[in-house]
């Protein structure tokens, strides 16, 4: 107990912590994630987007970010906590009432949502890759991350927004987080259209090494997401953890298998992407329903995102990294199956869903939650979208586009390319100065 702020649970505020440490280590495995998907010459324009999110949300967040998704209000919170303010301390007696569930510091909690906050954005940057201007992006982002990411916080995870009112539940943001910016995402990939030459040219991932190791990274700090999302060192947490690792895992084989059985093999860029659908669909569940049903979770999502990303060219969408179809696919797909699996006996702050006596009022709910945080994510996206245009054109000329991001918006490559022809120079022998000087004498 540390005088005057209270008494917090010490084992809870470790792992809060600690888990709130492996959520930024999702943000940089995401550029590694996707920076192996693009072409060799945008690795370095996707990688500074995400890294650019982790300093502009941070500072976001801590400005009016927080007070906006936690303070008062059942649709927005308010300014009460602008600059942190009033949450340099654990207040056990109400003085902040959104917040007065927590039995960990205040600050604590404040890190943790934060790098939530962070890797929000990140996602809409995937659908819109190798084309969209990196100081457009870094508007956007700031804006985007306090008029739809804090609001759709606020109404779901905040005690007093209308969603949590409504009885939805949302464990650890598989609406707030992967819907919302699946459906961002999606409204992106439409407002700045098609790259250069898609679909007739291929636009192959360029690296799966790097992927691989982006999707390790992600399913590691996964584990704070979901487990650290029970604010506490429980059994709550315990069955978090498994169940995330089991849809995960569910969700790679059904994909592998789908997409063996569609076109002969299974592929390493699709394990990865069936192991980031399941970390998706499970998010929302995972500290309700019981590890038999976090695996069902885990087998449907993977065979329906997997279906679902082949729908992208029926639609004429240039969803760059098949953001829609895992994120915003998993993300729904979680959040409605929270309405089935969900059950007391696993966590008695939630509810009972259809599959365990709970009738159809819990499904209701996230039905409503989710079809509202999907809707409005993507008009209001259309809106910054359209405005960070009007200010700063979104997209890059096309001769830009073609030479790619890494030279065109940061003057850095990736990789240092020698053609042939200069190879074959440099592996001959340069003379030395000798043989030069007995030369010339001949």
């Amino acid at each position: 107990m540390n005088p005057g702020q209270g008494s917090w649970d010490v084992g809870a505020t470790a792992w809060v912590l600690a888990s709130t440490a492996l959520v930024l280590v999702m943000t940089p495995a995401v550029a590694f994630f996707y920076g192996g998907m693009v072409r060799q010459k945008n690795v370095l324009g996707v990688i500074m987007q995400s890294f650019t999110t982790i300093g502009v949300v941070s500072l976001i967040w801590a400005a009016i970010g927080f007070s906006f998704a936690f303070g008062t209000g059942r649709w927005l919170g308010g300014f009460d906590l602008a600059g942190l303010a009033g949450a340099d301390v654990y207040q056990p007696d109400g003085h902040l009432p959104g917040l007065a569930h927590l039995r960990v510091p205040v600050l604590a909690f404040v890190a943790f949502q934060m790098m939530i906050a962070v890797f929000a954005p990140t996602l809409v940057s995937g659908a819109a890759a190798e084309r969209w201007r990196f100081d457009a992006y870094v508007v956007f982002t700031a804006l985007w991350t306090v008029l739809v990411y804090a609001v759709v916080a606020h109404w779901v995870f905040s005690p007093e927004g209308w969603a949590s009112r409504l009885g939805a539940l949302d464990f650890a943001g598989g609406t707030v987080v992967h819907a919302n910016g699946g459906a961002a995402a999606l409204a992106m990939a439409w407002v700045l259209g098609r790259r250069r030459g898609w679909p007739l040219e291929q636009h192959r991932a360029h690296n799966l090494p790097l992927v691989m190791i982006g999707t390790a990274l992600l399913w590691f700090g996964w584990f704070g997401l979901t487990g650290g999302s029970a604010l506490a060192a429980n059994g709550v947490a315990a069955t978090a953890v498994i169940n995330t690792q089991l849809g995960a895992a569910a969700a790679l084989l059904a994909w592998i298998v789908i997409e063996r059985t569609r076109f002969g093999k299974g592929t390493t860029l699709g394990a990865a992407y069936g192991a980031v659908t399941g970390l998706v669909a499970i998010t929302p569940a995972a500290g309700y329903v019981t590890p038999l049903s976090a695996t069902a979770i885990g087998l449907l999502a993977g065979a329906v995102c997997q279906l679902a990303a082949g729908l992208k060219s029926w639609f004429d969408l240039d969803d760059a990294l098949d953001v829609v179809a895992v994120h915003l696919g998993g993300g729904v797909l979680g959040t409605l199956a929270v309405g089935l699996f969900a059950t007391r006996s696993v966590n008695p702050a939630g509810a009972d869903g259809l599959f365990y006596g709970g009738g159809y009022r819990l499904l209701g709910a996230q039905l409503v939650t989710v079809c509202a945080v999907v809707a409005y994510s993507f008009i209001v996206t259309c809106l910054v979208g359209s405005l960070t245009n009007r200010l700063l054109g979104n997209r890059v000329h096309p001769r830009e586009e073609a030479a790619g991001l890494d030279l065109s918006q940061h003057g850095e490559s990736a990789y240092e390319i020698v053609p042939p022809r200069a190879r074959s120079c440099a592996s001959t022998p340069v003379p030395s100065a000798a043989s030069v000087a007995r030369t010339r004498r001949r």
